[in-house]
Order: C-alpha cells, then sequence, then structure tokens
C-alpha cells in the first residue's frame, strides 16, 4: 500500500477514531478520496489492532494484493481495468470477446453482488468492509437497490462511499452516511508533496495553481503536460485561434477534457474584466484586453451546458473544433 498523502493522516486518525457503519468521504476532486477511503477500509482489516494499517499482517497484505475475502471495492468497469482490481468471470469474459466496452456506471447486477456480500460471514474474524468509488457513478436503480444494506447492514458490515460529486448521489443515499468533507492542504504542504513526486519546486507552484489547489490532479496535469508553459500559453492560443493541434494533446485528447480546461480560462478571463486576479493563470492577470463580461457569461452558461454532454458526443473531433472556434469569438476584445 502507498503511503498516504501528508494531508490525509490526521484525516485518517480522525475518521478511525470515530464510531459509524456507513461514511460519506467527499469534497473536490484530486484531493485523495479513494485513496483515504481504501485506507480506512485497510485500517479496519488490519490484524494488528492499529489505528492505521500496520502494511506487515495478512489482512494488509491481503488489501495490497486485492484479494482480502472480506473487502469488496465497487468500481465502475473502466475504473477497476485502470487500476487493477478483478471483476467477476462473465464481466471479464464479455470484455475480453469484446461483446461490449467496460462500462463507465456502477450498474445494478454489481451492486446485487455487493448484497449478496454483505450477507455473508466475516473470513478474517474483522468484519466485512465495502468501498464504493465514485459514489455518483451508481444509477439511480442501483443506488435504491443498495438503501437497506446501507441502512441495516447486516453483521459487523462498514461502507465508505468516496465522491467528488455529493450532489449527484441520491438524497436517500447521503441521508444514511457520516459525511465527512475534504479540504484542499495548505500550499506549502501540497507543493511539498509534488515535490517528492518528482516535480520542481517552481513547476509545483504553477501546477497547484493550474489544479485550483487540488494536488492530485495538479501531478497528473505534469505528467500529462511536461511544460508549465504548455498550461500558461493556453489563453494567448485560445485567443488567437489555436487548431487542435497546436495544443497540448492532454487538453484536447477528449472534449471533456477541453471544456474543463475552457471553463478555468472563461473563469479568469471574467476575473480579470472585473479588475479581480485570476485564479488558474498568471499570464492573465496582465492582460489588458479583456473581453466584454456579456459575451464572457453567455460563453461561461454555454461551456456548463456542454460539459453535461462532452463524455457522450457523437464525433469528438467536430465538437472540440467548434469548442475552439466558440472560445475564440468569445475571448476576443471589447
Amino acid at each position: 500500500m502507498k503511503d498516504l498523502a501528508p494531508w490525509l493522516e490526521a484525516d485518517l486518525a480522525r475518521l478511525t477514531a470515530q464510531r459509524g457503519h456507513a461514511w460519506l468521504v467527499t469534497g473536490t476532486a484530486g484531493l485523495g478520496q479513494f485513496e483515504l477511503a481504501m485506507a480506512m477500509a485497510a485500517s479496519a482489516l488490519c490484524e494488528a489492532k492499529l489505528y492505521k494499517a500496520c502494511g506487515q499482517c495478512d489482512g494488509c497484505h491481503m488489501v495490497r494484493a486485492k484479494s482480502h475475502p472480506d473487502l469488496s471495492v465497487l468500481l465502475p468497469e473502466t475504473l477497476s481495468l485502470e487500476l487493477g482490481f478483478p471483476l467477476d468471470e462473465k464481466t471479464q469474459s464479455e470484455l475480453d470477446d469484446k461483446k461490449r466496452k467496460p462500462s463507465k456506471q456502477i450498474k445494478l447486477e454489481a451492486v446485487q453482488d455487493l448484497i449478496s456480500f454483505v450477507q455473508r460471514t466475516s473470513s478474517r474474524g474483522k468484519g466485512l468492509v465495502v468501498v464504493i468509488y465514485p459514489a455518483e457513478a451508481m444509477n439511480h436503480i442501483a443506488a435504491n437497490a443498495l438503501l437497506k444494506s446501507l441502512e441495516e447492514p447486516a453483521g459487523h458490515t462498514r461502507f465508505v462511499l468516496a465522491t467528488e460529486d455529493s450532489a449527484a448521489l441520491l438524497p436517500t443515499i447521503r441521508s444514511r452516511c457520516q459525511s465527512f468533507v475534504l479540504t484542499p492542504p495548505e500550499t506549502k504542504l501540497a507543493v511539498a508533496w509534488l515535490a517528492s513526486e518528482g516535480v520542481t519546486l517552481t513547476d509545483a507552484s504553477v501546477w497547484l495553481k493550474a489544479a485550483g489547489g487540488q494536488p492530485q490532479t495538479a501531478l497528473a496535469m505534469s505528467r500529462a503536460m511536461t511544460k508549465t508553459s504548455a498550461w500558461q500559453d493556453f489563453p494567448k492560443l485560445i485567443a488567437k485561434g489555436a487548431l487542435p493541434s497546436e495544443l497540448p494533446t492532454a487538453l484536447t485528447e477528449t472534449p471533456a477534457a477541453l471544456v474543463g480546461a475552457l471553463q478555468k480560462l472563461c473563469h479568469d478571463a471574467i476575473c480579470v474584466s472585473q479588475g479581480a486576479e485570476p485564479k488558474f493563470f498568471d499570464a492573465m492577470a496582465s492582460n489588458p484586453n479583456a473581453a466584454s463580461l456579456y459575451k464572457l457569461t453567455t460563453w461561461s452558461k454555454a461551456l456548463n451546458v456542454q460539459a453535461r454532454s462532452s463524455e457522450h458526443t457523437l464525433n469528438a473531433g467536430l465538437m472540440i473544433e467548434a469548442l475552439l472556434a466558440q472560445a475564440k469569438q468569445a475571448m476576443a476584445s471589447k
């Protein structure tokens, strides 16, 4: 098990010291909800009886190997494949035979298997633990099927639901859990952590700002774009009407990635137009030719609508071109 990020250590100590059979760990993306949920599960199943998993006992070894009989980690199929968690035999066979693509949702069938799991007796005597991430990936049918088990689990069962969008969860799910909200760490701590992951101190500050203070997102951006100039030059390239080939691949790989970057750009453009400091792009602070507030707010509303369909577009290339054309027009000076 990888060491827990330093800003999560105190959270783990607080959570494991409290009683409760169902927790909802929430917060903005890039703070480590899943890692904290897994650390809570490992601590609960550790056979050394410490607040934090020892990493040495049989229970910890099985959690690390993703084979603990008393732990169920419920993920979308796409994320299970990405993180190396095993799928059930039927699902794996269907994917291997290319009968369908892996799902980005947590479906009813998976929740039904989970309900069967929580009705079993603990194999190692530490109870059963369920981790669900991201919890908002459960569709409404799956979420409703979970309600009874979540409210009245059989035996000594603990649930840890982790999410980056708690508002997307059913109110009936939220009401059955104790909520724990993660907050971004102090800049100094986040920069030090990024440096420990191989990012230079200068670059770490830039990427942390680009990620809105979210350390894990900052690390992912640093690895995807390598040079900070690739991010800092983004506003100028958009304003001059850059083609997709002129932009960092990480920002044009999918419409969703581009929409996310444009939303940050739009946010900063609105700030600058009103005399406020930009949040994500340092270079925009000196922009003397801010676009009109009306154009920018209209653009912001359009991006919010496009964000809802960016994962399901029929023609990704065409949508990316349309997004760039729209952005150029919105960023044009008054």
